[in-house]
Parts: C-alpha cells; structure tokens; sequence
C-alpha cells in the first residue's frame, strides 16, 4: 500500500503504463469552447488561450498528506505520481512561459481539493477542474475508476490556435515529465 506520508517519492516498482491506443484521436481535434473552473476563482476556456502554445497536463488525484490513498493505487499502471508531476511542472514553469507555452493543470478532483494542493505545492499557475466530465467526455479523454471516482488517466496536451498539436500519452515516468514536454517545444519552435 502507498505511503501517504511520502507523497513527493515515487515507488522504484511502479507499474509502466501501456499505451492502448486511447488518446490516438486527439491529435488535430478542436478545443470545444467549454468552461472550466480555475483554482484562481476563474473560469477559463482553453479554446481561447491567448498564450501561441497551451500545455495541459491531466493527472489522476493529488494525494493528501495523512490521508490514505485508494486501496491498490501504486498497483495501477500511471496513477502514482501526481504530486512529483505537479512539482515538476512548477519547477520548469519558467522555461514553458519561455518557450511561449501557457500551462495548467488539470484533473476531476474539485476546484476546492485542487486549491489545497496549488497552496501546499506552491504551484505558480492555476489548475482546472472537470469534475463534471464536460470536456472529458467531449475530448473522449481516456479516464478510470477507482473507489466510486471518474479519474482522468495521465496525459498532456499541447494545444495551439484552438487544436491540440501534440498529446503525451501514456506519461512515464511522471516526475520527469515536464522535462519532456519542455525539450518536445524546444525542438519543435513556433
């Protein structure tokens, strides 16, 4: 069972998630205009990113220190890791915004839970909130079931001009995710 209490480390003997080929029709598609609520009390279309690229990375559920996780989570190909991934996101959020990237984070879990973890984690940018599944079910994003929730499974997209230009799917290992992402726009400038 997880630790709870270590929520930043990520077990050496996490599963590899495979790729099932659940993301293979996003590329292309168009950002409906759908309304999400922001940690920053917002609510933010992506469709209407003003930023030239938008990175979105989606993640299952913030664990919260104390708090037991789901009983078999590390035993799920890509559900461990969220916490790592956020960090990561938030350490190289400078280089992202450098390489003219807009960035969010994105999950089912509540404005309210998502705003505990942004203020624990220190995060300098806003995390969107699809608890009710309205651009989950129009993306067809690939999702899971765990203890009665709907969790996104982990994956981020790049969007530019209202499209997604690029989806990372399935993200392994999570903690060094953002480094990818940011060597991908590095290598691929507007």
């Amino acid at each position: 069972m997880s630790d709870p209490l270590n929520l930043n480390r990520l077990p050496d003997d996490l599963p590899r998630p495979e790729d099932d080929g659940a993301c293979d029709h996003l590329p292309g598609m168009t950002i409906p205009p759908i309304s999400l609520p922001s940690t920053a009390g917002r609510d933010v279309r992506l469709a209407d990113s003003d930023a030239p690229r938008t990175v979105v990375y989606a993640y299952p559920m913030t664990g919260v220190p104390g708090q037991p996780l789901p009983d078999g989570w590390d035993m799920i190909p890509g559900a461990r890791g969220c916490t790592p991934e956020a960090c990561s996101f938030r350490d190289h959020s400078r280089e992202l915004a450098e390489l003219g990237a807009g960035l969010f984070g994105l999950s089912t879990q509540t404005t309210a839970y998502q705003q505990e973890m942004v203020q624990r984690l220190h995060l300098p940018f806003e995390v969107l909130s699809d608890h009710e599944l309205r651009l989950t079910k129009a993306l067809g994003l690939p999702v899971l079931e765990v203890a009665g929730m709907v969790l996104m499974k982990r994956l981020t997209l790049v969007l530019r001009a209202g499209r997604i230009e690029r989806v990372f799917y399935p993200v392994f290992p999570p903690d060094r995710h953002a480094e990818e992402v940011v060597a991908w726009l590095g290598s691929h400038p507007l």
